[in-house]
């Protein structure tokens, strides 16, 4: 049985690795990396069931918030559980994020066992 889908939807290849890297730690994970929202977009109604998205906010093309909306207010996926990964501390940037529905939000620079932690709740349903 394959194992649990995580996109990651980040602009820098560099952050991608390192994420992806940690991630592998899970066990049986498949990592999909989209270098923007809008790449993530296209991979999320292909059809593919992902587990978990890892976004970042500030991406060329299409950022973080944007891509948000349209996963909540997409009926096949509004469900999908969502952690941010951003540099964006201000109070007002994590409560927009929260607003819009993500589970978890996380700071970079970020500790590989805070999203190691964040992943395997959301993966178990917690």
């Amino acid at each position: 049985m394959p194992g649990p889908k995580i996109l990651i939807v980040e602009d820098s290849v560099t952050m991608r690795q390192l994420l992806g890297f940690a991630l592998n730690r899970l066990g049986a994970v498949e990592i999909i990396e989209a270098g923007d929202g809008l790449e993530a977009l296209k991979i999320l109604r292909s059809g593919q069931k992902i587990d978990v998205a890892l976004v970042d906010i500030n991406m060329p093309v299409m950022d973080g918030f944007k891509l948000i909306q349209h996963i909540r207010q997409d009926l096949k996926m509004d469900d999908l559980p969502i952690v941010v990964i951003t540099t964006e501390s201000k109070p007002e940037t994590v409560e927009k994020a929260r607003s819009l529905g993500v589970n978890h939000y996380i700071t970079k620079p970020i500790r590989q066992s805070d999203v190691l932690e964040k992943v395997r709740g959301l993966l178990k349903g917690t």
